[in-house]
């Protein structure tokens, strides 16, 4: 005898049914009675018959199977009439953050070594060629030749820009030609390391030029953390041993025009989409256009010729590769920071710049030996310092929305 018996639900269970609760062996059997064994008759065939299979996702509930434990979150439903669970892998989103912390850092740290070794060279080379004009000319012609190979060469894709962009990068390029020459002008007469404690009083002169120039105010603890940077800057300057006007002239010069570089690139750039790499690229090559007639009216070929045979002379042809150098690894510092600047905030990026002066202070007094009184390393230290509680200040200010914040 043939008979089909099919479940007899005492209730109609639906897929939320065992989905929204743990299911035990006697929980099914309430929903799906079968009939006795001793009750059938044993020549009788019996096959049970369901609508819809029953699918259970995990076996993890029944005491028929242990129970392990899963870092990590498993997901248990599935699609309809499908034989298999869904998965959710939640450490995805953990690794993509972990690798853009790596990369970050990795920005980070050759940025500053780029930046520490074009320090050392350019000393080098302003100090048997003081001709800080052409110094500054070849290093951004360097810059601008690397970067139309690599576009030449498909290494890098070109941008797409039109007279529009070029006409905005314009004030920014004349404020970056200003600011680069201002600050190899001070390099060639004092120290390293008094040039980069004057400029880390950049943020101070952002924030004064932008209240009495631009009309802007900030909130009271963003004037005070101006403060020890000031205070530090005038204390280094008053007991630097080797004091020069020009040199601490062009040094705040330089904190001047990258001040207005940057307020006229926020103002000038907006709905541009072009990459840090190639942003730099491009203001390089508009920079070294506006500052070749200025080197030539300065300085001009003839004293260059005389400059360039006795720095042969007194150094060798290692004098060729300083020059090679500091025009190569000014390129690539700078294009490595505006790299970075893609990835992270303005804010993130000012504390890095901090940083970065501090390690390139650190190494140039190291290297060239440079002589430095207690006083004039306390002052140092307040200054460096004032710029990082600056920084901090700005950060917690913007989490409240009371600061712009590209005013870094």
């Amino acid at each position: 005898m043939n008979s089909a018996i099919r479940c007899a639900p005492s209730s109609s269970p639906t897929f939320s049914t065992f989905s929204s609760r743990k299911l035990s062996l006697r929980t099914i059997k309430s929903f799906y009675t079968l009939p006795s064994r001793q009750n059938v008759d044993p020549n009788t065939n019996l096959s049970v018959s369901c609508h819809k299979p029953l699918h259970i996702s995990s076996t993890e509930n029944f005491s028929l199977v242990e129970k392990t434990r899963k870092r990590g979150l498993e997901c248990e439903a599935y699609e309809a009439d499908k034989s298999g669970p869904l998965e959710i892998n939640v450490d995805e989103e953990a690794r993509a953050q972990a690798a853009q912390k790596l990369r970050i850092s990795f920005y980070f740290v050759t940025w500053w070594a780029l930046n520490v070794i074009f320090n050392i060279y350019n000393k080098r080379v302003l100090n048997a060629f003081p001709y800080p004009w052409l110094a500054s000319t070849l290093s951004l012609a360097a810059g601008s030749l690397m970067m139309l190979i690599s576009w030449a060469t498909g290494i890098v894709e070109a941008p797409k820009v039109n007279l529009d962009f070029w006409k905005a990068l314009f004030p920014v390029a004349l404020a970056h030609s200003i600011g680069h020459v201002a600050a190899t002008v001070s390099m060639s007469k004092v120290a390293i390391s008094f040039t980069h404690i004057i400029k880390s009083a950049e943020p101070a002169i952002s924030v004064l030029v932008s209240s009495f120039f631009l009309g802007e105010s900030f909130p009271i603890p963003v004037y005070l953390s101006l403060v020890p940077i000031i205070g530090g800057c005038g204390l280094a300057a008053l007991t630097e041993l080797n004091f020069n006007m020009i040199g601490f002239m062009g040094a705040m010069i330089s904190n001047l025009a990258f001040v207005f570089r940057n307020i006229s690139s926020k103002k000038g750039m907006k709905g541009m989409s072009v990459s840090g790499m190639n942003y730099y690229a491009c203001l390089s090559m508009m920079s070294m256009l506006i500052l070749v007639p200025f080197a030539i009216a300065v300085e001009g070929p003839q004293m260059w010729a005389v400059g360039w045979q006795t720095a042969l002379s007194q150094i060798g042809p290692n004098f060729v590769w300083w020059v090679v150098a500091q025009s190569i690894f000014y390129h690539l510092y700078n294009q490595v920071s505006y790299m970075s600047l893609d990835q992270i905030s303005p804010l993130t990026f000012s504390i890095g710049n901090t940083m970065k002066r501090i390690s390139v202070i650190v190494s140039s007094i190291i290297i060239f030996r440079t002589p430095v009184q207690p006083v004039n390393a306390l002052g140092a230290a307040i200054a460096v310092l004032g710029t990082f509680i600056y920084s901090q200040v700005l950060s917690c200010l913007l989490l409240h929305q009371k600061v712009d914040s590209l005013s870094v």
